[in-house]
């Protein structure tokens, strides 16, 4: 796999230990910033040690988006399905085990954001599972509140689930799968 390549003036690559206090500060601002909610262990016990989650796990992986020395976008691939609650618990069924690649931590700052780069780190991600032995469907779930977030998705997955509930003080959650024979195609 090609472990790195630019996106403009961006370089899109394998995060590094060197990486992981910028991959963090984005991922806990997008909880503070974007979602509001601020840090949640239920949810995000992956920030604390990324290492140990991303880099030191067969089949993890962790990408980031970096301009310069600062990190400023990431994304992130883990052999987990979405946990329920808060997920209905068919989404929970149909995507548990180790054969679901579930993208995780999909985050660029707001003042990097329509120059490509979730682009670039998803395409980065996909490339590396379809290299990954074990997987055969890729999942993931988006947070609609965050601006753009959805229309981002529609344009590179397909909806399997909208669990908004009509209330914008929760989470308004709509689940999707990057087909499977994208990984066929992945060059």
């Amino acid at each position: 796999m090609n472990e790195h390549h630019q996106a403009g003036s961006y370089e899109v690559r394998l995060a590094t230990h060197a990486d992981l206090p910028g991959a963090r500060s984005v991922m806990l601002d997008t909880f503070y910033r974007e979602f509001g909610h601020g840090y949640r262990p239920q949810w995000h016990g992956d920030v604390i040690d990324l290492a140990a989650t991303y880099l030191d796990t067969p089949r993890h992986a962790l990408f980031v988006a970096v301009d310069g020395d600062d990190v400023v976008g990431t994304t992130a691939v883990r052999a987990q399905g979405p946990a329920s609650p808060p997920h209905p618990a068919w989404i929970a069924e149909r995507y548990s085990g180790d054969t679901t690649a579930q993208l995780f931590r999909v985050y660029v700052r707001a003042e990097h954001r329509r120059r490509g780069l979730a682009r670039a780190l998803v395409d980065t991600a996909v490339r590396f599972i379809a290299d990954t032995p074990g997987y055969d469907q890729i999942y993931l779930h988006t947070d609609t509140r965050v601006a753009g977030a959805e229309a981002f998705w529609r344009s590179v997955a397909v909806e399997v689930c909208d669990a908004r509930d009509g209330d914008p003080s929760r989470n308004q959650t709509v689940h999707f799968e990057i087909p499977v024979p994208v990984l066929a195609h992945v060059e």
